[in-house]
């Protein structure tokens, strides 16, 4: 699979098979991804992957959990009409995809709390980084997000990043046995196989114009 290939088949997965991730090709992808890019070499980036029953086990707890206040706001987009409108977009296909009505609110909150178990995933990454690290950093943090799902897809694997995960950091870090003041939660990342035949992976996904997002000066 070349890097095309790679970025034009990923996707968020929600809902995997019942197939484990291999401990090798899981050392695989992480070892690579430690060359990612990031400003002043900091490699800001710590994560834990846990699978099995460790996994089951923090699972278990989260259900059982009522979310927390986040640390970090991912919905100020939707201040603005423009990125509202794309959220709704995907959320309109997703729930198509899945059968749920928009009047079925209890079908759609049941449908979303599925993430608290990463739709079955038989993996999960849990990232996390010092609290000192600041906006440059998330960003660098992200960059090696990315470079880790396209080396899944490399592999055959799928992932899901879940923002979600941050409603409860305080129960993963307590999991997990780090340090509440000095480590900042940030997401967790479904990791597996695809489930091919899955409507919920197969709907069709809208990007933004090319020329809306970028402009060519001086060719």
């Amino acid at each position: 699979m070349n890097v095309t290939e790679a970025v034009t088949s990923r996707r968020s997965i929600r809902e995997f098979l019942e197939k484990p991730v291999p401990l090798d090709v899981i050392t695989r992808v992480m070892d690579k991804a430690r060359w990612a890019a990031s400003g002043c070499n900091y490699q800001p980036w710590e994560a834990t992957i846990v699978t099995g029953q460790p996994l089951r086990d923090l699972q278990a707890k989260i259900t059982s959990t009522p979310p927390q206040k986040l640390e970090y706001d991912w919905d100020a987009p939707k201040q603005e009409e423009a990125y509202k409108q794309r959220l709704h977009g995907i959320s309109r296909g997703m729930f198509d995809a899945l059968g749920i009505a928009r009047d079925d609110g209890a079908a759609r909150m049941a449908a979303m709390g599925r993430n608290a178990t990463s739709f079955g995933a038989p993996a999960v990454m849990f990232v996390h980084f010092p609290r000192l690290m600041k906006e440059p950093q998330w960003s660098d943090t992200g960059m090696w997000l990315a470079t880790i799902a396209l080396l899944l897809r490399e592999e055959g694997l799928d992932s899901c990043f879940q923002e979600f995960m941050a409603y409860y950091a305080t129960v993963i870090r307590d999991f997990l046995g780090l340090d509440h003041e000095r480590t900042m939660f940030f997401c967790g990342m479904a990791i597996g196989y695809r489930d091919p035949e899955a409507p919920v992976n197969n709907f069709v996904r809208e990007r933004v114009p090319l020329e809306e997002q970028v402009r060519f000066v001086g060719f």
